[in-house]
């Protein structure tokens, strides 16, 4: 039954994002644009962690 639900809402989320597209293709370039930006902070956020813990955890 769980699966019945996990496709009901990947096809909601799909229909959704193709809405928004659609009817705004400027605000769903920003949505594109926030979420790659968002990626790219929490992947340099990882690399300044690593750093850290190869330097023994010291500032």
């Amino acid at each position: 039954m769980a699966v019945q639900w996990k496709k009901i809402g990947l096809f909601a989320v799909v229909v959704f994002m193709l809405y928004v597209i659609i009817t705004d293709p400027a605000k769903a370039a920003d949505y594109v644009q926030i979420g790659f930006e968002a990626v790219s902070d929490a992947a340099r956020s990882i690399g300044d962690f690593m750093t850290w813990v190869a330097n023994g955890g010291k500032d």
